[in-house]
């Protein structure tokens, strides 16, 4: 044997059938085999609506669940809840997935306060709504956060995506086009809050002589330093 050869494989050649560790690993997906996002009761179709005032904010909301606005399957349905003490938000998408944004959003929000012994900034939460938006499995959620704090009275949207855009005034859901035409001609920036409730009131009353997602009545929430105040109307109309 020639001393001089080397007999031995090179490195940069793995034995036949074994993988080349120079290699990146690459893994798979797993299959999902579970229900689709259609078969979910969904609150998709539904119009939610904040409004700011310089004595608080107003959220209001249709009463309607759907399977994704093709049949009601509730029509008494309370879309927006209280998750800070001078906050509160509207419920877009998928009933489960709404149920433990909210969810989440209260608990960070009461470990704040405890921890530190003040009150989330509405920036601080809407930041922590998009937080979440962007990395958890809520299904198509799409709502909005409304308070108030020691910089004022506040609006956001929160994107399915985890976007957060700060606004006066904001429409979610199906009958989004419907109402926002009701609220460019009505909304301005000098209204009181039963002005506020007025104009929310009937952009939702809009929205549901169109939309087959939205109806069956409003939810009010009117938010202020004083804390959150929720009420049902089954006839939206005598609120106009």
């Amino acid at each position: 044997m020639d001393p001089m050869v080397n007999h031995h494989r090179p490195i940069d050649r793995p034995r036949p059938g074994l993988r080349d560790p120079s290699e990146p690993m690459v893994g798979e997906l797993p299959s999902y085999n579970g229900p689709k996002e259609s078969e979910y009761s969904s609150e998709t179709g539904t119009t939610t609506i904040g409004l700011t005032t310089d004595e608080g904010v107003v959220l209001a909301t249709d009463m309607r669940a759907s399977l994704a606005g093709r049949f009601v399957t509730n029509k008494n349905v309370q879309k927006v809840e209280q998750v800070h003490p001078t906050a509160a938000l509207t419920m877009v998408g998928s009933v489960g997935g709404a149920q433990a944004f909210i969810r989440g959003l209260r608990i960070e929000a009461s470990l704040y306060e405890t921890r530190r012994g003040e009150r989330m900034s509405m920036q601080a939460l809407s930041t922590i709504a998009g937080n979440f938006a962007r990395a958890g499995p809520y299904w198509l959620i799409n709502p909005i956060l409304g308070g108030v704090d020691d910089e004022g009275t506040h609006v956001f949207s929160i994107s399915p995506d985890g976007g957060v855009l700060g606004e006066d005034y904001v429409v979610t859901g199906s009958g989004m086009q419907l109402a926002y035409g009701h609220l460019e001609q009505e909304y301005d920036d000098t209204i009181d809050m039963q002005e506020a409730e007025r104009i929310a009131a009937g952009g939702i009353v809009s929205a549901t002589e169109r939309d087959s997602g939205s109806g069956n009545g409003i939810y009010i929430a009117r938010v202020t330093t004083d804390g959150v105040d929720i009420e049902g109307h089954k006839n939206a109309t005598q609120l106009l």
